[in-house]
């Protein structure tokens, strides 16, 4: 009966387990499969998110696993070789950042905002109440010009000209008639003499054509005026009339500064206002005036005013067509106060977008480009309106070789809106070219900006001795890189800023002009060929914008060989589309392809 029992026992205590075993054991391999499930969906979209590159080109940004379409190695993760930087990050080494002299500002600290004032940006003139013409009073021809440079000071009574006209001569017949008459015609001789001195011709010359009574066939002419030259109308040999100008001069102990003020700031300014001034050419002082005149005609092509002031100028520190900024304090517009403004420094434009550099590491050089949308043009500032917050840090100085930068990063850039799309070509290394019509399609998308063609003619001669100093890198010749690159120093220096009378223009040619003179004295201060090269390599990327920008009426060639500077990639320009590489000399002569055409 016991065995009976015990039989039962065990029986009812394995159907237990087994129901036990049924109801919770598929529960447990369904949760266990949920959790695979879930794992691998993880795994799923961690993959999606993740950017390759390659461990030889870190240019190379791609979204999946492969091969690196320039080398063939196997692409790794992107965190592994960029430091775990963000896709559209990008870092510079701190030797990189002082060869182009990067400088940043935090928006709402360091970068002025609106309800501090009101900057202006405006140009030295001459006073014009103080200017005087000095005019031909006959007709002639100039045998001998005595005032023939603008500058010069001319002072009253003081020879200018020497003339030959007929007018003249036969005037002098009539003088020796009268003189002989003089005693029984006055009147007569009182007539002719006062004809001469209509003409401002009187004193010796006529007292000894009189005495003589031999006709002298030119007469030297005296300055009326006092002032410095500003205009010169005529040269030697040409023809003058009657009334019309020799030459302008200009009273510069008083000067004028004009200033452009927009149509939504007419409001906020009247005479008699105080206003600060300050010019790059004395950059630690300031100078202190009144508004003296405000335009009452609008310009409908700019929608600006002229506003004026007269500028005390007995130490000859203002020159006319110098640039100014003046600052009128205690000036706000309520409807836009709240809004910080950038220095126009700081701003790329590509097409419609305008575009900021941010850094995004306080304490590294790491940064990424910034979509911004600007508003009003505040002197030499501009307001932002989105994209932008107090607290940022972006870069305010070197802005076109940060991009350069990006660029070669294979990062968000001018040349590159889309991360990933980074053009590799140079398949096969040696002598790629690729079609010229596909080379003409622009790399960069800088507006281009329309200046003097004399302007253009000196940039030219920059750009010349940037061809001559690619040639010497290419031959390895140390020196001859050195004696180039203060020849292209010293024709950056020649290079007229009077020329560019648009604000714009002149704001993109000051930060160009800056980043290519930091780079040519980098070069011709060291004669280690590596270093050479890699400041060459910044000295490129600025030349590059400039012919963007401004055009020199020339075909360019902007060519890439992305094993220059270790692997990380370098373009630079040629008037050719035959390779000849500056980064490797003879090693490599024949590295690199055609990227671009700018015309």
């Amino acid at each position: 009966m016991k065995n009976k029992k015990l039989v039962i026992y065990i029986g009812l205590l394995a159907l237990g387990f087994l129901l036990g075993g049924m109801l919770f054991g598929g529960a447990s391999d369904t949760e266990n499969e949920d959790m695979q499930v879930t794992e691998h969906n993880h795994v799923d979209v961690e993959e999606t998110s993740q950017m390759w590159t390659c461990s030889m080109h870190p240019q190379i940004m791609q979204p999946e696993a492969g091969d690196c379409p320039i080398c063939g190695m196997d692409l790794i993760p992107a965190a592994h070789s960029a430091e775990g930087l963000s896709v559209n990050e990008f870092k510079l080494s701190e030797n990189a950042m002082a060869l182009a002299n990067i400088q940043t500002s935090i928006v709402g600290k360091s970068i002025s905002t609106v309800d501090s004032g009101v900057m202006l940006s405006g140009k030295i003139t001459e006073n014009e109440n103080e200017t005087a013409t000095m005019p031909a009073h006959f007709d002639g021809r100039i045998e001998k010009l005595y005032v023939n440079s603008l500058g010069e000071q001319v002072n009253k009574g003081q020879a200018v000209a020497q003339i030959y006209s007929p007018a003249l001569i036969a005037a002098q017949q009539e003088l020796i008639t009268a003189y002989k008459l003089r005693a029984s015609q006055p009147q007569l001789y009182k007539a002719v003499r006062n004809k001469f001195k209509n003409w401002k011709i009187h004193g010796a010359s006529l007292d000894d054509v009189e005495q003589t009574g031999q006709v002298k066939t030119s007469f030297t002419i005296y300055s009326h005026v006092s002032g410095v030259v500003t205009e010169i109308a005529i040269n030697e040999g040409s023809h003058i009339m009657d009334g019309k100008p020799i030459f302008k001069v200009s009273n510069l102990n008083t000067v004028w500064a004009n200033f452009d003020v927009y149509e939504n700031q007419i409001s906020e300014f009247k005479k008699g206002q105080a206003i600060v001034i300050r010019t790059n050419a004395y950059p630690n002082k300031t100078f202190k005036g009144k508004v003296d005149f405000i335009d009452p005609i609008l310009d409908t092509k700019t929608r600006t005013v002229k506003l004026r002031v007269v500028l005390n100028n007995k130490n000859g520190l203002f020159k006319p067509g110098m640039f100014v900024e003046g600052e009128l304090k205690g000036i706000t517009d309520s409807s836009e106060a709240h809004f910080a403004v950038i220095p126009a420094s700081a701003v790329l434009w590509t097409g419609k977008r305008s575009v900021v550099y941010l850094k995004t590491n306080p304490n590294e050089p790491i940064f990424e480009m910034r979509d911004i949308i600007l508003g009003h043009q505040i002197g030499e500032n501009y307001q932002i309106l989105e994209g932008l917050q107090d607290g940022d840090e972006i870069v305010t100085n070197g802005t076109f070789t940060i991009d350069a930068a990006a660029q070669l990063h294979g990062k968000k850039s001018m040349m590159n809106k889309d991360v990933g799309k980074v053009m590799t070509g140079h398949e096969g290394h040696i002598g790629m070219h690729i079609n010229t019509s596909e080379a003409e399609k622009p790399l960069n998308k800088n507006a281009r900006l329309k200046v003097s063609e004399e302007f253009k003619n000196q940039l030219n001669i920059v750009f010349n001795t940037y061809i001559e100093l690619k040639n010497a890198l290419a031959i390895d010749a140390s020196e001859h890189v050195i004696n180039q690159s203060k020849v292209l120093l010293a024709n950056l220096s020649k290079v007229n800023m009077k020329l560019l009378t648009d604000n714009d223009a002149h704001t993109r040619w000051m930060s160009l002009k800056k980043d290519i003179e930091t780079t040519a004295q980098l070069i011709s201060n060291t004669e280690d060929l590596n270093m050479q090269r890699t400041n060459f390599k910044y000295l490129s990327a600025s030349m590059a914008n400039a012919l963007e920008v401004f055009g020199i009426n020339e075909k360019v060639y902007h060519l890439y060989c992305p094993m220059s500077d270790h692997n990380k990639g370098a373009y630079w320009l040629s008037k050719e589309d035959t390779v000849v590489n500056p980064y490797f000399g003879g090693a490599m002569l024949t590295c690199g392809d055609v990227k671009q055409i700018i015309k």
